[in-house]
């Protein structure tokens, strides 16, 4: 049972598709594609802020249908600070001016509208954290705060099914169920001799396993991050802020 850890090569990311297609008639299908894509990636974070920012449920799900669809369907890019090259801060933003324009004025998308940008209900089926998330971190964090807790969690679980349907597909999903629970730290209650006897092979085929599980996994959470930024160069810094995040709610 051997892994392969892949090689870390970066092609170009859904962010930089987009920031591309703002101005090119040629690539706005494929950048509006990437979009999309990026906007599903971040629901469970919009959706969490609005909510911190005391507004129902009902009403968080109104405002977060409609600021994806505005972002989907304006010359949101032409008008957003480009120079901000994470998605994630220009998204916060944005949501911050649109919420302070949305108190003032009527939405033009009312509920029961005909228009959805993804399922609801589909969303929230998906929407539960598998991750560790303090009740303490829920209820005090500030709404920026919960905002980026969300984003990362939502990236680390985007790097988890990746890596569990990677292994499926190898015939290794036995293997990622006994350790994906060891993949994210370092941790010194492992015990090699339960985890070798539970899959019926030697410690030191476990620890290879796990070591390779481990670089594979960060493999595939730097293609997630690196997705949601224009320069390569800023992904160890996301990846900084991410770690930090999730340490600090943990």
């Amino acid at each position: 049972m051997n892994v392969e850890v892949e090689p870390r090569v970066f092609a170009t990311t859904r962010w930089s598709l987009v920031l591309a297609g703002a101005n090119s008639e040629g690539e706005r299908p494929m950048a509006a594609e990437a979009l999309a894509e990026l906007c599903r990636t971040y629901w469970h974070p919009i959706f969490s802020y609005v909510c911190r920012r005391g507004y129902s449920n009902e009403d968080a799900q109104d405002l977060t249908q409609d600021f994806f669809l505005m972002i989907l369907e304006t010359n949101w890019l032409q008008q957003a600070d480009q120079g901000r090259g994470r998605f994630r801060s220009l998204l916060l933003k944005s949501l911050q001016n649109f919420l302070h324009n949305a108190a003032d004025k009527n939405r033009t998308l009312k509920r029961g509208g005909s228009v959805q940008f993804v399922s609801w209900d589909a969303w929230m089926a998906e929407a539960p954290s598998q991750l560790s998330i303090s009740a303490r971190a829920l209820d005090s964090l500030a709404p920026e705060r919960l905002f980026d807790l969300r984003w990362a969690a939502t990236l680390v679980e985007r790097a988890l099914r990746r890596l569990r349907e990677e292994c499926a597909g190898k015939g290794r999903l036995r293997l990622f169920e006994a350790l994906h629970d060891y993949l994210t730290a370092e941790r010194g209650d492992i015990s090699y001799a339960d985890l070798g006897a539970a899959l019926a092979v030697a410690d030191t085929v476990v620890k290879k396993q796990l070591h390779n599980l481990r670089q594979r996994y960060r493999s595939i959470l730097r293609e997630e991050v690196a997705h949601t930024v224009e320069n390569p160069a800023d992904v160890d810094d996301e990846i900084r802020h991410l770690c930090a995040t999730l340490a600090a709610a943990a």
